[in-house]
């Protein structure tokens, strides 16, 4: 039976004894904190639940963790616990045989210490360093910078402490140096080359002989150490957004086809003119020059009659069908002037007009007509 269940960022874990590096959110840092030693050490497995505050959690996470924060502890028996510290304390506290907190109450003293030293100052520092740098939090140049300086000088707290002390408390390796070196990871992964080890040789050398302990070793990929650091002090490179496609050229529309009437002489009846003064004059008074031009060969006057007068009814249905006709008659309405009107009443009326037409032939403007 598990002794407990750990929600947490990250989890790697097979069979019935848990092998994971733990992953906790603190102060915008991600820290490598190896639980997975501490579980190995006192034969404890544990179950594990991914979980990522930033991606929201469920209410029932709320009840056991109010801040909605990782890492968060519920025993088999009931026993809930939240943060970092107090977790792994507690986990390696089950061994009563564990060397990990000390001989005595000074040892526990100093372990907590560091480890609070650790949680608190190097993490923060660290974090302000690398995350900008990769994108997670907002760059801004002088906030690394200032991140540097921090670290720099934690760093050196350290470099003298560890000048006369294998080890963060005490001559054996403790819970505080499985911690700290999960925390400080990330600085050598990403910073701290050649130049800055010989710089400070006692936490170069503290954290490869911690890194080496078999019991940190067993659950950790290969020590590696950079030459060179691989992040600067510079604005991260946005990821490349796929070209967008250039739009494909149209085809050319074909050209619309000319009006047949086009193709004749300009009509020597000014029709726009001569609709304007219909428009806004006594119907005698805007057709008293018409006479003179109607009979020149450019256009020609046209009377048109509705077919099928028999099957009129209402006169207002009637005058829809007339305005119906002059609306499919737009195309023509450079060349063509007229009107039309309903004559009678209801069930006994008739359809009559007159049109001028650009030509001597009607048909090309009277294309889209109804049944005349």
């Amino acid at each position: 039976m598990a002794f407990g269940t750990l929600y947490t960022l990250l989890g790697m874990y097979s069979g019935s004894l848990v092998l994971c590096h733990i992953l906790y959110e603190c102060t915008s840092l991600r820290m490598h904190f190896s639980m997975n030693s501490l579980l190995i050490a006192n034969n404890i497995e544990l179950d594990i639940v991914e979980t990522e505050p930033a991606k929201g959690v469920s209410e029932d996470y709320l009840k056991i963790n109010k801040l909605g924060k990782v890492p968060t502890f519920v025993g088999a028996d009931g026993y809930t616990l939240h943060e970092a510290i107090a977790i792994a304390i507690y986990i390696t506290s089950q061994n009563e045989k564990t060397t990990l907190l000390g001989k005595t109450k000074q040892d526990y003293a100093s372990i907590l210490k560091w480890m609070s030293f650790f949680n608190t100052e190097v993490i923060s520092s660290l974090g302000g360093w690398f995350r900008p740098l990769l994108g997670r939090d907002p760059y801004n140049k002088k906030n690394v910078d200032d991140s540097i300086k921090a670290t720099a000088k934690v760093i050196s707290v350290i470099e003298e402490h560890l000048l006369n002390n294998t080890y963060l408390a005490g001559e054996r390796i403790t819970l505080a140096d499985l911690f700290a070196a999960g925390v400080i990871s990330r600085g050598f992964e990403f910073f701290f080359g050649k130049e800055w080890r010989a710089q400070n040789p006692n936490t170069a050398r503290w954290y490869t002989t911690v890194y080496n302990q078999p019991i940190y070793s067993a659950v950790v990929d290969p020590l590696v150490l950079i030459d060179e650091p691989k992040l600067k002090n510079q604005a991260p490179k946005k990821a490349e957004q796929p070209k967008a496609e250039k739009p494909k050229k149209e085809a050319p529309k074909p050209k619309a086809k000319e009006h047949p009437l086009e193709a004749l002489p300009k009509s020597t009846i000014p029709l726009d003119e001569w609709k304007r003064q219909y428009s806004n004059q006594e119907t005698p008074d805007a057709s008293s020059g018409s006479g003179r031009t109607t009979t020149q060969r450019s256009s020609s006057l046209w009377a048109v009659d509705y077919k099928y007068n028999d099957e009129l009814t209402q006169t207002f249905m009637t005058s829809n069908l007339i305005g119906g006709f002059f609306a499919r008659l737009e195309a023509s309405r450079k060349y063509i002037f007229g009107c039309a009107s309903v004559y009678g009443t209801a069930n006994d009326s008739i359809i009559k007009g007159a049109f001028v037409i650009r030509g001597q032939e009607a048909s090309s403007s009277f294309r889209c007509r109804p049944r005349l």
